[in-house]
């Protein structure tokens, strides 16, 4: 292909990159914007595309309508902990699953993935149960314990370090490395695009997960801003879209921010699969 074409495909590509990416930013523009109206404003022109003026009301009345820094908190320490206990039991798994000859590996592995088909709220009525009888309802632990394996992480992992040669694993071991020295010190640190991936997907799910939360919580000890957004619908009388909006703005921001924030370790993952 001649230099002129490329460069026209080049910028046909981006071109049609930025009308998808146009596509996925106009839903939360659109919150974003709502979010700055009156409620007056909203019922008389709720197609409108722009506020008349700036307004923050509604994010007075979210932080009125509930205590949004303890929601935030513990919507915090759920998900980091949650998303941190998935790494660090997902390594050793994938370890042995990838690089440990034993008998039944491949039928471990089948187990691994077939648990994937089976839904959380399928088996929440006997860990409900289970964390009832230990009186762990209502309480952080009831909300990151039921999540610390995750089958994908396992199985993330596994596939990564089925790329990564078994002379690297016998070198550490001649050099008088244990088994959890090679998998925390030797194949972590090759593994950071994979689990920064799976980092941000445990992260974002358990951030807005909604179900597990409402089903373990029975007060503002521990609620999580999900459930505290999904409660601005019934309170009043009457829909008041605009603190909506605004409630699932508060709630969008932090992943959004841990995007950016990992963005740099995602780049290099795509540019490493690409090459």
């Amino acid at each position: 292909m001649s230099p002129p074409r490329r460069e026209l495909a080049r910028g046909l590509g981006q071109l049609a990159l930025g009308a998808v990416a146009l596509v996925w930013l106009l839903p939360y523009a659109w919150m974003v914007l709502t979010s700055l109206k009156t409620l007056p404003e909203i019922v008389a022109a709720p197609t409108a595309p722009l506020p008349s003026g700036l307004s923050f009301e509604s994010y007075s009345a979210v932080v009125a309508s509930m205590p949004v820094g303890r929601y935030l908190l513990n919507t915090t320490v759920m998900a980091l902990a949650i998303a941190a206990l998935q790494i660090a039991l997902a390594l050793p798994a994938g370890y042995a699953l990838a690089k440990l000859g034993f008998r039944g590996r491949g039928v471990a592995f089948g187990l691994v993935v077939a648990t994937l088909l089976v839904p959380a709220q399928v088996r929440f009525v006997p860990v409900f149960a289970l964390l009832a009888e230990a009186r762990l309802v209502n309480t952080m632990t009831a909300l990151v314990l039921p999540f610390g394996v995750s089958a994908f992480g396992t199985f993330l992992v596994r596939q990564a370090l089925a790329a990564v040669p078994n002379a690297l694993v016998e070198a550490a071991r001649l050099d008088g490395a244990g088994e959890l020295t090679i998998v925390y010190r030797v194949l972590a640190p090759l593994l950071r695009p994979t689990l920064v991936a799976f980092f941000l997907f445990s992260f974002v799910y358990h951030w807005n997960d909604y179900f597990w939360p409402l089903v373990m919580t029975t007060d503002d000890a521990v609620r999580t801003l999900p459930l505290g957004v999904a409660l601005l619908r019934e309170q009043g009388t009457g829909v008041r879209w605009h603190v909506i909006m605004a409630g699932n703005v508060l709630l969008s921001a932090p992943a959004l921010l841990v995007f950016v924030l990992a963005q740099r370790h995602l780049l290099r993952a795509v540019s490493a699969k690409a090459l």
